[in-house]
């Protein structure tokens, strides 16, 4: 009689509850996940793994079974396993949307970022293909693939192409395990469905694999955690750096480029405090681009590679040191050296005779 009152209350107000949630979940997650390495964190996305692999076998189970329940309780099952299965994926997808955003950039990675945002905004709308066999496995192997893209490089403490590449045998595998059991528990449902299946998960194995190989997936698990652009940047100790740079007000934070007075002959050092999980030592490149204005692109004026230890809580501080030879608008994108894009720092170069106001800040 309860779960009935329940389900009716829901119904009566399924839309603003769905709404709350949706938004509600992602917020809090934003607050919530601190670090993508650590345990808790990624304990609460296996439990949700866990959950919907969990609801998605219960309910094929159900529709196997669902004669032998009368139509009243039939429809009450029903729906409560779909709002399991729903609310299992919205967080996982909320996790990932969060992660996924703090690593990299939304101009060089919005392909990836718009897959998984479409996926988050269709879990509440498409809620009743979790009926389907299809539907819900292909969910379910988006989120196996896109935990273990971050989750196998915190383990192994390693990053690049074959990492990605044993993250993707690991979610086949994963996936594949799980198939059999669909296959036992729905064996006619599955019958009816397994070429369609194994198309599905393949091709979201093929694109995943292209978003990686153009660099359209953000770095994770490396995010960039602060950037600037100095006029001098020295090491007092072990974990002290102090840098000298220009004042900024409050208008120059809506500034596309941050202004940088240049005497002739000055070098510019730009400063990269990138975080990488405990143990995951690896390399980045500073690449320094010049927008030329006669043929409207970006030249590359030479790359960087600099090591970064991970485990840092405020990221691994580095900078690389270049004198321009023109004024002008410049950027250093801070990348992996495979191309993945961790983070841009932009900013104008202007020429002047006397050296401008600077201020020294800690680092």
């Amino acid at each position: 009689m309860r779960f009935h009152t329940l389900t009716s209350w829901y119904l009566r107000h399924e839309r603003w509850i769905s709404s709350l949630s949706l938004v509600g979940g992602f917020v809090f997650d934003i607050f919530a996940l601190k670090r993508i390495d650590l345990f808790f964190d990624n304990l609460w996305v296996a439990a949700h793994l866990v959950v919907a692999a969990l609801g998605i076998i219960f309910i094929n189970l159900y529709e196997n079974r669902k004669s032998r329940f009368s139509p009243k309780a039939s429809g009450i099952i029903h729906f409560w396993l779909v709002m399991i299965i729903q609310f299992a994926f919205g967080g996982l997808l909320s996790v990932f949307l969060v992660f996924y955003f703090r690593s990299g950039t939304f101009s060089a990675s919005w392909p990836f970022l718009l897959f998984l945002s479409i996926i988050f905004i269709f879990n509440e709308l498409l809620k009743q293909h979790y009926s389907r066999l299809i539907f819900q496995t292909s969910v379910l192997f988006i989120s196996i693939y896109s935990f273990a893209i971050f989750i196998v490089p915190v383990i192994v403490h390693q990053m690049g192409p074959e990492i990605f590449v044993l993250s993707g045998m690991l979610s086949l595998v994963i996936i594949w395990f799980f198939v059999i059991c669909l296959r036992y528990i729905a064996r006619e449902r599955f019958g009816e469905n397994r070429n369609l299946l194994v198309f599905t998960i393949l091709s979201i194995t093929v694109l995943i694999n292209v978003l990686y190989f153009t660099n359209l997936i953000p770095p994770i698990p490396l995010s960039l955690k602060d950037a600037g652009v100095y006029h001098s940047i020295a090491r007092i100790s072990a974990d002290s750096y102090t840098a000298v740079g220009e004042p900024q007000g409050f208008w120059d934070f809506f500034r596309p480029y941050e202004l940088f007075h240049e005497v002739k002959g000055q070098p510019i050092y730009v400063f990269s405090s990138i975080f990488s999980p405990t143990n995951l030592n690896t390399d980045v490149v500073h690449e320094w681009q010049y927008y030329d204005e006669t043929t409207k692109d970006w030249i590359n004026k030479g790359q960087i590679q600099l090591a970064i230890v991970g485990g840092r809580e405020g990221g691994f501080r580095t900078y690389s040191i270049k004198t321009p030879d023109t004024a002008g608008l410049w950027r250093v994108e801070v990348k992996t050296p495979q191309g993945q894009l961790v983070g841009r720092i932009k900013f104008e170069v202007q020429n002047v005779d006397m050296a401008p106001e600077l201020v020294s800040a800690d680092l």
